[in-house]
């Protein structure tokens, strides 16, 4: 019997879990779905306590409907309350309150490892949100995460300048303890780099071949895939760096809806769908 196939004897043997707060996408592709399956790949167990309901495809958001505050503080209250959580998550939150909600719990829980994906504009198009109020709580969230994983648009509204360099130097000097600088909406048609700095010292560079295409979710893919894996025990170096190779894999297989929708990353591979692709 495989690992992941074995039954749980005790409850003590449960998966670390990692409790993500995170907007649903009823196409799958990011959001919630893309926690759930990013994390269970991990080998972590994603709790969710969702921020939002969308109306979104594979194209863009058409609009969305913020969770009341109060709800998304006793969804994430009832799952630290009952499970094993080894990890923090954050995606879409919706409105600020939310997010200041997410902010006290993550004081009141420091010791865990918190990944920060601070999502202003989804990829597809489309607010999820408020840029304007978003980010002052982004500035007090990435002072208390243990990293957060912009894209280069997300990283000049945080820092407020063009230039991605100064743009990191902004961002550490306003707290920021760990940086995942992902590349693939700059204009380097050949590949995208993604940049690890820690505490303003790069760590670790990567560069990956532009693939043909938008995807649908790769940055929820990443950010939940590391949480899992810092979740599971790893140090945050080699936590990005499996998670970047996964991701990678997980965006060469994916699905094409149609002509005009972005790409669904396929995360979740049996030895069934993997031969049904061959």
């Amino acid at each position: 019997m495989s690992e992941s196939a074995r039954p749980l004897t005790s409850p003590s043997e449960m998966r670390p879990v990692v409790l993500c707060f995170s907007g649903l996408d009823p196409s799958g592709g990011a959001g919630l779905q893309a926690d759930i399956e990013s994390i269970g790949q991990s080998g972590a167990h994603a709790a969710i306590a969702c921020t939002a309901l969308t109306i979104q495809d594979s194209q863009r958001v058409h609009s969305f409907e913020a969770v009341s505050p109060a709800m998304v503080r006793q969804q994430a209250m009832a799952v630290l309350n009952d499970l094993p959580v080894r990890a923090l998550k954050s995606g879409m939150l919706g409105s600020v309150e939310s997010a200041l909600e997410l902010l006290e719990l993550r004081q009141r829980h420091a010791g865990l490892p918190y990944v920060c994906d601070p999502v202003l504009v989804a990829n597809s198009g489309g607010s999820l949100g408020n840029p304007a109020q978003l980010l002052p709580v982004f500035h007090q969230l990435m002072q208390v995460a243990t990293l957060i994983t912009p894209n280069s648009i997300e990283l000049r509204a945080l820092a407020g300048c063009d230039d991605l360099s100064l743009g990191l130097e902004r961002l550490f000097e306003l707290g920021a303890q760990a940086i995942l600088l992902k590349t693939a909406h700059e204009a380097n048609p050949a590949r995208i780099e993604h940049r690890l700095l820690i505490q303003g010292t790069l760590a670790y560079s990567s560069y990956w071949p532009r693939l043909p295409g938008e995807y649908h979710g790769s940055g929820c893919s990443l950010a939940s895939a590391i949480a899992g894996r810092l979740a599971c025990g790893l140090d945050l170096l080699h936590a990005v760096q499996q998670a970047e190779l996964w991701v990678h894999q997980s965006l060469r297989r994916a699905d094409i809806p149609h002509a005009k929708g972005q790409r669904m990353p396929v995360r979740f591979v049996t030895s069934d769908s993997a031969a049904f692709r061959q």
